[in-house]
């Protein structure tokens, strides 16, 4: 919400200057932007009568001007803009002037013609944003002589408010003005909105069909505007100061009006309305050409504004383009309603709009403020446009109305929350400067909440406001009280925290990314996924739970990957989302992704790229944290987003808990990505349990190591392998590392030459040759029955 300094103070104007009123703003709990001039710097410009105008003797597109610009003697210029006309008013710039980027105006001649000064257009007075096609006219009282910048009242800020979506109280002149009159303990000044009389008796019918999520519509037929009419440079200067465009009288007025009061309006052009305006549900599959020149096919959830003929425009959204007023509009319906915000949440989001009109609806529109908006409006545009107005059609169902709420707020709660005793009368003043009819009980005071306030529901909302009001920074400052007991820490859980380090440590960097991905994303990895999609998403591409962390992390990557990022390597903690709404199973987990080159670009590092086992390795590492190695498998399985021949089912105690792999290729070519992307993913509660550290006395006698070379078949599982020697090894057995796989010269074709290294140690006593040669016998017959291997030779 962008608001202009000068259009505020002329509804309250508190002893501070524009940063003063800001930091207050800011401290009430409507947090300033930015605050900035509404004009760039420039001096010596006047308001100038252009009083004759003769073509330029050696120049078709020049004209020779006189102007009188208070001096006492018309000063002659030569200009250049096709729209300068004798008796127009305008800015000019004398000689000596310095425009915006320290353009300084000199006497010069122009083909020969002798030129004191410069008549200005709006883009070369820092007025415009784009070039302006010609000068700027002035209104025709404008003062000869005056200070153009004085004049115009250009030493102003325009005021940028970030609200909060509660306070749609505050999307406007009125709401903001009452909030600083508040502050300040000041009236505010509203200007007069009285009742505009009929000059005919002409209507046109309104049926309101959906009274639960419009319960109040008015309208009023206003024949013979003139909509080529110029907007006042006043309401022109007002709604640029506000971040709005001019565009007609009729669009300007009622953006104005929005402005001003907070009520969205709109007009239609009578000549394009049939039957009677109708408010009603959209029917799956209409269609309405926006004043966008989008063409969109409604929702059967949709509220639309409708004739007999069809929808006419999306309810607080935006109008139809076939029913827009436009250059050959004569007769015009005002339109001023009031919409539930809970029938406009979302509507706009979900055809890819955002409006004004839908940014207060969707946040709530004062429902009385309805016949004040369309009042004010009739008024200015009689006054701008001409016209004859009709009588106010008003269709209203007070038992769709919102209710009025009575909230309580107790004294010793009040106490309580701010651990400060506030006056009681002074909280009953501030409760009534708020708007609110507040009534003193035994326990504190009842107070009847305003139609603007929204967000008051409940004696929290209160105390908020009594305590922002009072201000924030008057209230005492007090230190908590805790025990500070040392927590017990669990030994047989590895802290989350741990597997974080353990990963940064390992060169990886933490992603934090939505809960929610894009649903052609997640049905490209996980086709058979099922989990909850939002009703009311912030984009499109954030549609759904993720059911996997794998979507986020892509996603990252594919960020990563845009700003020449070839090394990648990201982890990830959070919840997954599997299932329906009603039986939603949300299971926190880890994932990982690595990309590109396995060690950093330097002088002594390799250039070879990372695969599997690089990131098997990284979650082996996770895994050791946890003290319980040997209860953890690799098996070979199938996953949608992985590679079939790359892919591994990660198992704990017998039970799948992830799955650690390559990317697709299918999924790789669908999202353009070149280099290889290996990711795992597994259940943090497997990551975080552990075994219970205990000592075991330290052997003093020798340990026997022997090395075992087996040929296996090459679709074994090494894994099986290690299992078998592990059972046949007896209890002694204290480490077994596989230490080299080797297939070429030497090694039959088909086959794989897997190399162990087995070491044994008893803890009282020597083991002998006769005994480890036993298990040797008993490890090498069992491998060969179960799993075909032979010991190499």
């Amino acid at each position: 919400m962008k608001f202009s300094e000068q259009w505020l103070r002329e509804w309250v104007s508190p002893q501070l200057g524009v940063q003063g009123l800001a930091d207050q703003i800011t401290m009430a709990g409507l947090e300033v932007d930015a605050v900035e001039p509404v004009a760039a710097a420039f001096s010596g410009v006047v308001v100038a009568e252009v009083v004759d105008k003769r073509q330029h003797p050696d120049a078709d597109k020049l004209n020779v001007c006189q102007v009188l610009d208070g001096s006492g003697e018309p000063v002659q210029v030569v200009c250049g803009a096709a729209n300068v006309a004798v008796g127009q008013k305008v800015p000019f710039a004398r000689v000596g002037a310095v425009l915006p980027g320290d353009f300084k105006i000199k006497q010069a001649k122009l083909r020969g013609v002798e030129s004191r000064g410069m008549i200005c257009s709006a883009s070369e007075l820092g007025l415009a944003e784009e070039t302006s096609a010609g000068i700027l006219e002035l209104p025709a009282d404008a003062p000869a002589g005056e200070d153009f910048r004085a004049w115009m009242g250009l030493d102003d800020h325009t005021v940028e408010v970030d609200l909060t979506p509660n306070r749609g109280d505050c999307l406007s002149l009125k709401g903001l003005a009452r909030e600083v009159g508040v502050l300040n303990r000041l009236a505010v000044t509203e200007p007069d909105v009285e009742p505009v009389a009929a000059s005919h008796d002409e209507t046109f019918p309104v049926r309101v069909e959906d009274a639960e999520r419009c319960p109040r519509y008015i309208g009023r037929l206003i024949k013979g505007v003139n909509v080529t009419a110029a907007t006042p440079l006043w309401m022109v200067e007002r709604l640029r100061r506000s971040g709005v465009r001019s565009i007609d009288p009729v669009v300007d007025v009622t953006n104005y009006v929005m402005l001003e009061l907070g009520q969205p309006l709109h007009a239609f052009d009578r000549e394009n309305l049939h039957g009677a305006v109708v408010v009603r549900l959209a029917r799956e599959g209409e269609q309405l050409v926006l004043l966008d020149g989008q063409e969109i096919t409604l929702g059967a959830s949709t509220l639309v504004i409708a004739d007999e003929r069809g929808p006419l425009a999306i309810a607080g959204v935006m109008g139809g383009e076939h029913s827009g007023v436009g250059p050959t509009t004569r007769d015009i319906f005002l339109e001023s309603a009031f919409f539930s915000p809970l029938a406009i949440a979302g509507q706009a989001r979900s055809y890819g709009l955002h409006t004004d009109a839908s940014h207060r609806f969707e946040r709530g529109v004062d429902p009385r403020l309805t016949r004040d908006a369309v009042e004010r409006a009739t008024a200015l545009l009689i006054e701008i446009t001409g016209g004859e107005p009709g009588p106010l059609v008003e269709a209203i169902s007070d038992a769709h109305m919102p209710a009025e709420r009575e909230v309580t707020l107790r004294a010793a709660r009040l106490e309580q929350a701010l651990c400060k005793a506030l006056p009681p009368a002074e909280v009953k003043e501030i409760l009534e400067r708020l708007g609110m009819a507040v009534t003193v009980t035994e326990a504190g005071w009842q107070a009847k909440v305003p139609s603007w306030r929204f967000d008051i529901a409940i004696e929290e909302d209160l105390i908020e406001e009594v305590a922002r009001i009072h201000g924030y920074n008057l209230l005492p400052v007090r230190r908590p009280a805790a025990r500070l007991a040392l927590r017990p820490d669990n030994e047989a859980r590895t802290p989350l925290a741990r597997l974080r380090r353990q990963l940064v440590a390992r060169g990886y960097q933490e992603a934090v990314t939505y809960s929610f991905v894009a649903p052609e994303l997640q049905q490209a990895l996980l086709p058979d996924a099922v989990s909850p999609r939002l009703a009311n998403p912030i984009s499109s591409d954030l549609a759904v739970m993720r059911a996997s962390l794998f979507p986020g992390l892509i996603r990252a990557l594919e960020y990563n990957l845009n700003r020449q990022q070839t090394r990648v390597r990201l982890f990830e903690t959070g919840l997954v989302f599997r299932g329906d709404l009603d039986e939603l199973d949300q299971t926190p987990m880890v994932g990982a992704l690595v990309c590109g080159e396995r060690l950093p670009e330097g002088w002594a590092g390799s250039r070879d790229k990372v695969d599997f086992f690089d990131l098997k390795g990284d979650l082996e590492s996770l895994i050791a944290l946890g003290g319980e190695e040997h209860a953890w498998r690799f098996e070979p399985g199938e996953h949608s987003a992985l590679h079939p021949g790359q892919c591994a089912r990660v198992v704990f105690r017998g039970e799948p808990v992830g799955w650690i792999g390559a990317l697709h290729p299918a999924v790789k070519a669908e999202l353009g990505l070149k280099a290889e992307v290996y990711l795992f993913e597994v259940r943090q509660d497997a990551l975080t349990h552990g075994s219970l550290p205990a000592f075991e006395p330290l052997s003093r006698y020798p340990e026997v190591r022997r090395d075992l070379a087996f040929l296996l078949d090459e679709g074994r599982p090494v894994q099986a392998l290690l299992d078998c020697v592990r059972q046949r090894a007896g209890q002694w057995l204290q480490e077994l590392r596989l230490f080299d796989v080797y297939q070429g010269k030497g090694v039959p074709e088909g086959s794989k030459s897997v190399a162990l290294g087995l070491t044994w140690q008893h803890p009282s006593r020597t083991l002998n040759d006769e005994e480890i040669n036993q298990l040797v016998d008993a490890i090498v017959a069992e491998s060969h029955q179960h799993l075909g291997a032979e010991l190499r030779g």
